[in-house]
């Protein structure tokens, strides 16, 4: 049931004064780590995509009405205008699907907020403190409204990082500007009529698009609200406003309390497969599974695994026909785990999507639903043609809190995406300037590593 209106009056102005009033200082050294960490992840992410035909095919849609070229669009050889540029990276940084993920509400929380602050960053030079100071904001404006609304915004088929991640990109790109209380809940107002994105869409191109578009709305909504361009100021809270019409639950205490004591990127996850993150522990079982015992795809009579019902619901593609379905299919996964031993952006491309060794495979996975298994679990049985059985069950798969990437995995993770776009000296630069950000003094140096030569 939606908590009483009378009970969220004004979670709409707290948390815009909450995110004026920060200063750097406030926050912790350990979330700025953690922020760092974040950064690198999704730039590596949006260098890595920039290859992807979803980012030609939109730039040449936009191409024709876009303005001066004022922001560069990462991994590629053209600059745009900020919206434009905005709108790119966003697209480029989620459409391996292989950004962060804050487990609570599965938002991918950096692609809508890094992508616009990037894009400013070259029209209104700022330190790399101020940049992560604003990202940070932003990541925790978005997973609050995200967590007031969750699960039941997105079981009724909201795309939750869309919906959420333009609150986020509004507040760090309006605390870069500098807009005081009233327009912060401007901005975040104008954020909520923008709110979009739809579940339907996954597996097609629309998916990458939708933190894209919040991240180039909610910029755009902060730059209306600095000149004064007027909206409701209980954007969020009122009875008609963004938590009351797009969920039947809304809990505004997951908004305002502890809010500047605890910090929702510290609980930023990073993704060590190219694919929707319920599918992880799948993975995981197989990978160890094939290297613990040397199988191979013709040693499997059939992999049998107990998931949660949202992996079925979210990934129960049993013949996907392309890469980006691939990446919805726990049967095409767990094939894949076995025959490459990872699952990572090459495991999701159109050709091993159609490689008929991976199709006989997965036709021998079979999922079944039980909701005595978390979403993060998995039990998994791999019995062999010789009559071997192995069972593995996983509490915590590789890339979760109980289970993070170390830095070394995370590096290794960016080296392996960005090393065809920008080459292996590029990797290196580009590392080294994200892991150097919060003492840079402006964003130059991390921008050009992020371009191809």
């Amino acid at each position: 049931m939606n908590t009483p209106v009378a009970a969220s009056t004004a979670v709409t102005q707290i948390l815009a004064d909450f995110v004026v009033r920060s200063g750097a200082d406030d926050i912790p050294a350990a979330v700025y780590a953690e922020a760092t960490r974040s950064f690198l992840n999704w730039i590596g992410c949006a260098v890595g995509g920039s290859i992807h035909p979803a980012i030609d095919r939109a730039w040449a849609a936009a191409k024709p009405f876009a303005g001066a070229e004022q922001a560069s669009v990462l991994g590629r050889k053209f600059r745009t205008d900020l919206l434009n540029a905005t709108l790119l990276n966003g697209i480029s940084s989620h459409v391996f699907d292989f950004d962060d993920t804050h487990l609570r509400t599965i938002i991918h929380p950096a692609g809508p907020i890094a992508s616009g602050l990037l894009a400013m960053a070259e029209t209104r030079p700022m330190t790399g403190r101020e940049f992560l100071h604003a990202f940070i904001l932003g990541v925790e404006v978005e997973c609050r409204i995200g967590n007031s609304v969750y699960p039941d915004h997105y079981d009724r088929g909201w795309h939750i990082t869309g919906t959420a991640g333009v609150f986020g990109a509004a507040a760090a790109a309006g605390k870069i500007l500098g807009l005081d209380t009233l327009q912060m809940q401007c901005a975040l107002g104008i954020a909520a009529t923008q709110s979009s994105g739809l579940r339907e869409m996954f597996g097609t191109m629309c998916k990458p698009l939708h933190p894209g578009k919040a991240a180039q709305n909610g910029t755009f909504a902060a730059y209306l609200a600095k000149e004064s361009f007027t909206s409701s100021e209980r954007g969020i809270e009122a009875p008609r406003g963004f938590a009351h019409v797009a969920s039947t639950k809304f809990d505004p205490a997951e908004i305002t309390d502890n809010l500047g004591r605890t910090w929702e990127i510290s609980i930023n996850t990073y993704k060590p497969f190219a694919c929707g993150i319920v599918i992880h522990p799948a993975i995981d079982a197989c990978v160890q599974l094939r290297n613990a015992h040397g199988l191979r795809a013709a040693d499997i009579a059939s992999i049998d695994l107990k998931v949660h019902p949202l992996v079925l619901e979210l990934t129960g593609k049993t013949a996907p026909r392309t890469g980006l379905e691939g990446k919805f299919s726990v049967y095409h996964s767990c094939a894949a785990a076995i025959v490459h031993g990872r699952c990572g952006e090459h495991e999701y491309s159109d050709e091993c999507v159609a490689d008929p060794v991976i199709i006989g495979l997965r036709q021998k996975v079979r999922a079944s639903a039980d909701r005595s298994i978390h979403e993060h679990q998995v039990a998994a049985k791999l019995t062999t043609r010789d009559g071997r059985v192995f069972d593995l069950f996983i509490e915590h798969a590789i890339g979760s809190l109980g289970r993070p990437l170390s830095d070394a995995e995370l590096d290794a993770k960016v080296r392996d995406l960005c090393e065809p776009v920008i080459g292996s000296a590029g990797v290196d630069r580009l590392i080294a300037e994200s892991r150097a950000i919060n003492s840079a003094m402006s964003l130059e140096a991390i921008i050009k590593a992020g371009l191809p030569a």
